[in-house]
C-alpha cells in the first residue's frame, strides 16, 4: 500500500513536470527499503527500454545525481564526458540526448530521482531545470507527509497525566493537521481514528451532549491548541485565513466561548480535544 501510494505521488509530479515544460519524455523512480532505485514510472516513452532499469548509485546521470545528492545534467548523454556509460543502450533506444535529473531528498537522504529528457542535443534551459526541481520538491513534501503519519501512527497515545500528556496534544494536533494532506484514503481514515482514540483518552467528566463540532472546526482548534495565530492555522490546514476565523467562530458559538482560550479549555471539557 505504501508503494503504490508513493508511486501515484511520483506519477502525478512527473505528470505535471511534463506539462509545464512540454519535455517530451520524464521518468522516474524512488527507492524502497534499502533496494536499488529502478525507472518505475514513464510518461512520453515510445519503448519499454527504461522500463524497470536498475540505477546504481554513481552509475550513468540517475546515479550521478543519487552519489552527489544534487540534480545533473547532460547536453548529449551517449558523448557526455562526466558520466560513465552503463545505460547508453536503454538510453539510445528510447532516441534520448538532453537529460536532466533531479534528486527527492527527505531529511538528507536520497529517496528517489526525477528525469526529463529531450530527444535532441540541446541545452536544458532554467525554466526546465526549476519546473524539474519544484516536482521532485512535490514528491518530497508527500513523502515526509506519509512518514509522520506512519511515525505518529505508530506511537501509541500515553495516559493523560504528567508532562507527557501535552506531548500526546501536540501529536493529536499534527495528526489533524497531516490527515487531510494524506492521498490515501484508508490511511488517512486510520489518523482520524487514532485522533477519535486521543479525544477519547482525555478522560473527560465535563462532556457537553450539545456540542457537536465539525472535523474542520476540531482541526481549526487544535492548532490554536498549539499556539497558532489564524494566519499560521491557514498556512498549516491550506485555508485561507478568512476561513479560519469562521471556523473559529462557529466553533465559540456552539461551546459559548468569548475568546479563543476559552474554546479550547470548553472543547477540552467536551471531549472534543485532548
Amino acid at each position: 500500500m505504501r508503494e503504490h501510494v508513493e508511486s501515484v505521488e511520483l506519477r502525478g509530479a512527473l505528470l505535471r513536470l511534463r506539462r509545464a515544460t512540454g519535455l517530451p519524455v520524464v521518468f522516474g523512480g524512488l527507492l524502497h527499503e534499502g533496494r536499488a532505485l529502478r525507472i518505475a514510472e514513464l510518461n512520453g516513452a515510445v519503448t519499454p527500454a527504461l522500463q524497470g532499469l536498475a540505477i546504481s548509485t554513481g552509475s550513468g546521470l540517475g546515479g550521478k545525481c543519487l552519489a552527489l545528492s544534487r540534480p545533473c545534467a547532460v547536453t548529449d548523454y551517449p558523448s557526455a564526458p562526466h558520466i560513465t556509460h552503463e545505460y547508453d543502450g536503454p538510453v539510445t533506444a528510447e532516441g534520448l540526448r538532453s537529460v536532466v535529473a533531479v534528486p527527492v531528498v527527505v531529511r538528507r537522504k536520497v529517496r528517489g530521482v526525477l528525469y526529463g529528457a529531450l530527444r535532441e542535443s540541446l541545452p536544458i534551459g532554467e525554466r526546465v531545470f526549476d519546473a524539474a526541481v519544484a516536482a521532485a520538491r512535490d514528491v518530497e513534501q508527500a513523502l515526509a507527509v506519509g512518514d509522520e503519519a506512519r511515525s505518529l501512527l505508530a506511537s501509541p497515545p500515553g495516559p493523560p497525566t504528567g508532562p507527557s500528556w501535552e506531548e500526546v496534544r501536540q501529536a493529536y494536533g499534527e495528526l489533524r493537521e497531516l490527515a487531510p494532506r494524506v492521498a490515501d484514503a484508508d490511511l488517512r481514515e486510520r489518523l482520524l481514528a487514532v485522533c477519535g482514540r486521543l479525544e477519547t483518552a482525555s478522560g473527560s467528566t465535563g462532556a457537553a451532549p450539545g456540542v457537536a463540532l465539525t472535523p474542520r472546526e476540531k482541526d481549526i482548534l487544535a492548532a490554536v491548541a498549539s499556539g497558532a495565530t489564524n494566519a499560521t492555522a491557514a498556512a498549516r490546514l491550506g485555508l485561507r485565513p478568512e476561513t479560519v476565523k469562521g471556523y473559529l467562530r462557529s466553533a465559540m458559538r456552539k461551546l459559548g466561548a468569548h475568546t479563543r482560550t476559552e474554546a479550547v479549555a470548553a472543547a477540552r471539557r467536551a471531549g472534543a480535544l485532548p
